[in-house]
């Protein structure tokens, strides 16, 4: 394997493991930002020696192996008491090659959940939390977290030290809390993990349209706050979501890796278990009694789209409404542009474009590709072609995700051609 290649390659192992090691390293030094650092340094020993020695069977565990040995020189090195890093010493032995799989089941996925619940403290501002979150869990630069919430990479980066400072200066503990504390951070746990499915749904940037493995985790972890919270109807709400999105992963990119449009699926290839894992998640949510809130909406949306066997058989109205009705509790500019779609897509185009065009000045949305996309899309079933090629080339300039600027770039080739 050729040395590109192999960077390559770890490039995609990191993406995968970040966010379990640094995890597990957080549950031995209690430290967030020198968790991070340890990861970087065992990432960094990686790319030195893998390109020689070979991408060990198990990356993931020799990872975390490195990790370890290096926050136990560290402690050394610190001069903590004997028994601190005897305690420690003895816990690297679970992570020796022989049994490093068993030891990395479920330890260091509890720890995943206990990193939520650290990072989602109040201590720290909520900007600072989805800043956190994208770094450590989904393993975004600052400038990829910048770029996405419309701010300056130097104020993330700010948000994010500041956070870790506060985290270890306020000694918060890396736990799930229970009762009152849990029921207190709950909405932000939610809104993190939301995040990560995200991420993992529509990648922010490289060479691959999703992340699956992320989604998987995102959902695993709702899962898990459902048995730990079953009377909230959100968290049902939000695994809803999750299970009834994942259901189209797979068909969501083509054999290449290109990206399949919602309407071009093959529906027959969506998993049938997690839709009705889904459906019933979101009737449990209904059961409880209380108003729906967003991912209980959410979920309600894209349950539409899962009963309907084929697009024209999509209740675009219904979906419209929900649209409305989301809009009514978390007004956004962005739930604006998909009740746009929706619209257009159960009104036609030009209704949804009236729309679109009233949202071209709004501020935050000035750098978000999807606003020209959809655009370009409702002017090309409208047959204005120059018009549509325009919006789908400034949105291909504004993706930072490979994938979705080449499909952006085939839709403006596209629209040359049908104008002439």
């Amino acid at each position: 394997m050729s040395a590109s290649r192999t960077h390559r390659t770890i490039d995609t192992i990191w993406r995968m493991e970040s966010a379990k090691l640094i995890a597990g390293l957080v549950r031995m030094v209690r430290d967030v930002g020198l968790a991070e650092d340890l990861a970087q340094d065992a990432l960094v020993i990686a790319l030195d020696r893998w390109p020689e020695s070979g991408i060990p069977d198990n990356p993931g565990a020799w990872l975390m192996t490195t990790a370890k040995r290096r926050a136990i020189d560290l402690l050394r090195r610190n001069k903590l008491r004997d028994q601190k890093y005897v305690e420690i010493a003895r816990e690297i032995d679970l992570y020796t090659e022989d049994d490093i799989d068993r030891a990395l089941d479920g330890e260091i996925e509890d720890d995943l959940l206990r990193l939520i619940f650290m990072t989602c403290h109040p201590v720290i501002s909520q900007d600072a939390r989805v800043a956190l979150t994208l770094r450590l869990l989904c393993g975004l630069t600052t400038d990829e977290i910048a770029r996405s919430f419309l701010t300056a990479e130097s104020t993330v980066a700010q948000r994010i030290v500041r956070a870790k400072r506060t985290l270890n200066a306020e000694k918060v503990p890396f736990e799930v809390p229970v009762g009152k504390e849990l029921a207190e951070r709950l909405s932000a746990v939610l809104e993190v993990i939301y995040l990560m499915f995200n991420e993992g749904y529509s990648a922010t940037s490289g060479q691959n349209w999703t992340r699956p493995l992320l989604c998987q985790e995102a959902l695993r972890l709702g899962r898990i706050l459902a048995a730990i919270a079953p009377g909230e109807p959100e968290v049902h709400g939000l695994v809803a979501l999750m299970e009834i999105q994942s259901s189209r992963l797979r068909t969501r990119i083509n054999a290449k890796g290109e990206p399949v449009l919602l309407m071009d699926q093959n529906r027959a290839q969506w998993d049938q278990l997690l839709i009705r894992r889904g459906l019933t998640a979101l009737e449990h949510a209904r059961k409880l009694g209380r108003t729906l809130g967003p991912y209980a909406i959410q979920a309600s949306i894209t349950a539409c789209h899962a009963v309907a066997r084929t697009p024209s058989d999509t209740e675009w109205i219904r979906i419209a409404a929900l649209y409305e009705a989301l809009l009514r509790i978390t007004p956004s500019p962005i739930v604006e542009l998909n009740r746009a779609v929706a619209i257009a897509m159960a009104f036609g185009p030009a209704y949804g474009l009236q729309l679109v065009d009233e949202l071209y000045g709004e501020p935050s949305l000035q750098g978000y590709h999807l606003l020209p996309s959809v655009r370009g899309d409702l002017l090309e079933k409208l047959g204005r072609w120059g018009e549509a090629r325009t919006e789908f080339e400034r949105a291909a300039a504004m993706t930072r995700n490979e994938q979705e600027r080449r499909l952006l770039q085939k839709r403006a080739a596209a629209c040359m051609q049908e104008g002439g």
